[in-house]
């Protein structure tokens, strides 16, 4: 069937994988960083360009195309961008976010209509931001895209029609994976005004055809992308380890959750992917090893001469305040301080196990609400720790799968091109991810026993906080 092509773009970075579109194989890739500044869009096409300036995208016969989630590009009428790109989890639209959720009646309302409850990073509470701080930019927008969707229609040549696909349009605060709709009243709430919004393409129906004839696949975000890209599947769950954490899974339904713990995504493949977050992963490591003088690696080899459950010492993690539980101005606290329990490798222990037992507080909300985990792909700079994989198991109650490193997010986009030029009903069955495996094995009880430890702090300081 020949070759195709995934591109990612991040907030950093362009990157682009090449793929037999058969069998998976990666047979060329490219990598170009931003060269402007990160909320300029058309820095992103610089970077794309140079990316494939050496034939990357030579004889391909379809892209598809991964980008960093929950930005907004507000164009005018004539398609020019109104200001720069709003990316990420910005701060300054907690406000507005605040003010979202009041208005359309508190948090359960939001998780009814659409799955989710606005944070500073969803495109409707930076609607809400603009409309506040920029009423007359605000004025002057007439449709509104997300990177990927922008990326897409640069691609296509600028068509009349803008696509999306219902991955990344379910990260928007204003379309709801449950109805697969938009709810074009809550743009309004948020803007003042209706606005055009991109079309929700299926997942193995192209986006359209350059004048050349390649075709470009609906493309998604970088999370469902990255997933896809992965090979996971139901009883999968991805946990990822940056300095905060995200646990998701793929599930058969969208989840209704009145807390809003849980964010109901939609995947790349016709499934849903609930994600629950925290505000505290490897920043609780950092943070240790640079109270112990020591780095990662330095906090890994002290954690793995201590014992499981760490001499009593128990770390809560909530150095940011956290999400899940919703304990946003609390602070860490550690608990069971004893004078054989004051040295550095409980210390170091007590924070990798602090870490992942907030992590699985997150997995265990998914649990409840019926989503099968049985294994866990872990990702992360952390997930590289001996410590980390060795506690993983048992204190999460699943296999933990470790991936090689590879462009996992620009993988799963070139899957998703290679399902489109296909036209089957099926994605194409490309091997898995080339992974290490960890078992609990007998250390299960034990693991089980450290979690039970840290559940009875968590309780006895912030009783009724965790939504389980």
């Amino acid at each position: 069937m020949g070759i195709v092509a995934g591109l990612d773009s991040s907030a950093e970075y362009t990157s682009i994988v090449v793929c037999d579109a058969e069998t998976g194989a990666v047979v060329r890739h490219g990598h170009a960083a931003h060269p402007g500044e990160r909320d300029d869009p058309q820095s992103w096409l610089l970077s794309l360009g140079e990316a494939a300036s050496g034939g990357q995208l030579a004889d391909v016969q379809a892209i598809g195309v991964s980008a960093q989630q929950q930005g907004l590009i507000a164009l005018d009428a004539s398609g020019a961008t109104v200001g720069p790109a709003l990316l990420g989890n910005d701060p300054r639209m907690q406000t507005a976010a605040a003010d979202l959720v009041d208005a359309l009646g508190g948090r359960e309302a939001w998780a009814q209509a659409v799955g989710t409850v606005p944070q500073a990073g969803h495109p409707v509470a930076k609607l809400r931001w603009l409309a506040r701080e920029h009423p007359e930019s605000a004025q002057r927008v007439a449709e509104v895209m997300q990177p990927h969707d922008w990326l897409v229609w640069q691609l296509l040549g600028r068509p009349e029609q803008r696509v999306t696909d219902r991955g990344d349009a379910s990260g928007t605060g204003y379309w709801s994976a449950a109805t697969e709709s938009y709810r074009t009243d809550l743009v309004e709430l948020a803007l003042g005004h209706p606005v055009r919004l991109p079309q929700v393409a299926g997942p193995a129906q192209p986006a359209g055809y350059t004048p050349e004839g390649l075709l470009i696949s609906a493309g998604t975000g970088q999370t469902m992308a990255a997933a896809f890209g992965l090979g996971v599947g139901p009883g999968d769950a991805v946990i990822s380890l940056g300095a905060t954490g995200s646990v998701c899974a793929v599930h058969h339904t969208a989840l209704t959750d009145p807390t809003g713990t849980i964010t109901s995504f939609a995947d790349a493949t016709g499934m849903h992917l609930p994600v629950v977050r925290t505000l505290n992963a490897t920043r609780v490591l950092r943070g240790t090893a640079d109270m112990l003088g020591t780095d990662l690696e330095g906090l890994s080899e002290l954690a793995l001469t201590s014992t499981p459950g760490s001499s009593g010492l128990v770390l809560l993690p909530y150095l940011e305040g956290e999400q899940t539980p919703q304990l946003p101005h609390t602070a860490g606290s550690l608990h069971g301080l004893r004078r054989e329990s004051m040295k550095p490798e409980f210390l170091a222990r007590a924070a990798v196990e602090g870490m992942l037992c907030g992590l699985a507080d997150a997995l265990e909300v998914l649990r409840v609400r019926g989503v099968p985990v049985r294994r866990v792909f872990l990702l992360g700079k952390a997930a590289e720790l001996q410590i980390v994989r060795a506690a993983a198991p048992a204190l999460l109650d699943a296999q933990v799968v470790v991936p090689e490193p590879a462009d996992y997010a620009a993988i799963g986009a070139a899957r998703q091109a290679a399902w489109a030029l296909s036209g089957s009903g099926y994605p194409p069955q490309w091997p898995a991810a080339a992974c290490q495996v960890f078992e609990a094995g007998e250390e299960r009880a034990v693991g089980q026993a450290v979690r039970q430890q840290y559940a009875t702090v968590r309780e006895e300081m912030y009783p009724g906080a965790l939504p389980v």
